[in-house]
């Protein structure tokens, strides 16, 4: 067994929608100090995926997984025969073979995220309680306040649409620094201008 992880899907559903189409964003939140085996976020992404494509539509949503296994889980396999003492060592070089990985989640870390539309709610809440069952120790379901996976809050992030003050890059935004060099204002200058063409 390799020390990597065989699992490497984080992102799913509709990732390259821009800002704009995604303004609901929901979590579902660790209330305990874990470890989250690679298998049970592998089961939680399907299960979330399934109910999200069946029921609100596969363009409308985009999932992302928020933490990873990394931490490699070992184990020390001991013989359970008759006569194994005279087989085995014991705790002698009991340093295992790799038996799988985890991620260490703390409290309050967000383990799943979707990003959908307004109408889509009822469907993401259901769908994240149906994704909670596949994990071991509490877990609790949020509706972020603040726009998508953006760090902005919804009421502001139209007022910073409208005034220019936010700056897309890729499916998150920003807000533009009023500080600094001014080749960035330049280059910001730009491509306000090049969107409004």
């Amino acid at each position: 067994v390799s020390t990597q992880s065989t699992w490497g899907i984080y992102d799913v559903g509709t990732r390259k929608a821009p800002v704009d189409a995604f303004p609901l964003c929901a979590h579902i939140v660790c209330w305990e100090r874990e470890q989250i085996c690679s298998e049970a976020l592998e089961a939680a992404r399907i299960c979330c995926n399934k109910y999200m494509v069946k029921y609100a539509g596969k363009d409308s949503f985009h999932i992302r997984i928020r933490v990873h296994p990394w931490h490699v889980l070992r184990i020390n396999k001991m013989l359970s025969c008759a006569g194994a003492d005279r087989l085995q060592t014991g705790m002698r070089g009991a340093f295992g073979k790799t038996y799988g990985t985890a991620a260490r989640v703390k409290i309050g870390q967000p383990l799943i995220s979707i990003r959908c539309r307004e109408d889509k709610q009822p469907q993401v809440l259901e769908a994240m309680r149906r994704a909670k069952m596949k994990f071991a120790g509490r877990q609790v379901i949020v509706v972020s306040r603040n726009w998508g996976f953006t760090p902005i809050p919804r009421n502001q992030f139209v007022e910073g649409k409208r005034s220019g003050n936010v700056t897309y890059e890729g499916n998150i935004a920003r807000w533009t620094k009023h500080h600094g060099p001014l080749v960035h204002a330049k280059q910001i200058k730009k491509l306000r201008k090049s969107d409004l063409v």
